[in-house]
């Protein structure tokens, strides 16, 4: 279905290039409501225990803020010299995902209870952390153009809201069974709010693609690279903090997904003349869907039960 809606996202784009600023409008929205559903699936005493877990936060920190900036740095070089194609696959390799990554990691049977928990830390962090990662990588011009409000809103919306909104509705259904009829509804829709996310998320950028496809075919590769080595990077960090299988698989997707569709706001509000920056960020969501259909399948045998 993930994968289907990004081809409806692609067609509508190429077929109606001026719907893509409703589309692009729409992406925060539906992020909000999926990001809603997703945390309403885990109890607020099951969140508050999962961030006391000491081992499992220090390697998902470690694995997004240590080591992919040096699968990053290594990978730097080999990309196409213009100043947006870095920028935008710094924006977008540099930050780890909140949103579907919990999905895929119960679908292989990593703890997706105890990532969900983390996922307001690790915005938090690369709120924190970002800037200086650009300004370390790109120098002080293009980290400038970098500003932390549009990250402060994304936090608001796409985290605070949607978490508080979700533990309102855990007390109602824990109170009233029209809570509990409410929850139960609202879970199923999971899927469809995922693949209308990305449907949007592309529809909105394949009008732009134009002239910079040879530039982003070329950064393909990478992408792809990245999320093989990060399969592995990850199992050595997991093992590294003598993680259980379920602990060690979370850890694997954390370091391996990448917050494409939160960091788009971001990307859309650079200068014109780095407007390939956000096509890039895009791409990268169109590589790692296909990605994590094969994680689901091969994490499982490298952390097996």
């Amino acid at each position: 279905m993930y994968v289907g809606a990004l081809a409806v996202g692609a067609l509508v784009g190429l077929l109606v290039p001026a719907a893509g600023t409703g589309f692009g409008v729409a992406i925060n929205p539906l992020l909000g409501a999926l990001l809603y559903v997703t945390f309403l699936q885990v109890p607020a005493r099951e969140l508050g225990r999962s961030l006391r877990a000491g081992r499992f936060l220090g390697a998902t920190l470690v694995v997004n803020f240590a080591v992919v900036p040096v699968v990053v740095a290594v990978v730097l070089p080999l990309l196409p010299a213009d100043p947006a194609v870095r920028l935008g696959v710094l924006l977008v390799l540099l930050a780890p995902c909140v949103d579907y990554v919990v999905v895929f990691t119960g679908l292989a049977g990593g703890n997706a209870a105890r990532l969900l928990a983390a996922t307001p830390l690790l915005l938090i962090a690369q709120v924190v952390l970002l800037p200086g990662f650009l300004l370390l990588f790109l120098g002080a011009d293009l980290a400038g153009v970098v500003e932390p409000g549009p990250f402060v809103q994304a936090f608001l919306v796409l985290i605070a809201i949607p978490l508080t909104a979700a533990w309102v509705t855990q007390a109602w259904a824990a109170r009233r069974p029209a809570g509990r009829r409410f929850a139960a509804m609202a879970s199923t829709t999971m899927v469809p709010l995922m693949a209308a996310t990305l449907a949007a998320v592309v529809a909105s950028q394949v009008p732009e693609l134009g002239a910079g496809a040879a530039q982003v075919v070329r950064v393909v590769p990478f992408y792809v690279l990245f999320l093989v080595v990060m399969a592995f990077a990850g199992l050595a960090v997991a093992r590294l903090f003598r993680l259980d299988p379920p602990d060690g698989r979370a850890v694997v997707f954390t370091g391996a997904t990448r917050n494409s569709l939160v960091v788009l706001p971001l990307a859309l509000a650079l200068p014109d003349t780095l407007a390939i920056a956000a096509v890039l960020v895009v791409t990268q969501t169109l590589v790692e869907v296909v990605g994590m259909l094969c994680y689901v399948r091969i994490v499982p045998r490298l952390l097996p039960a």
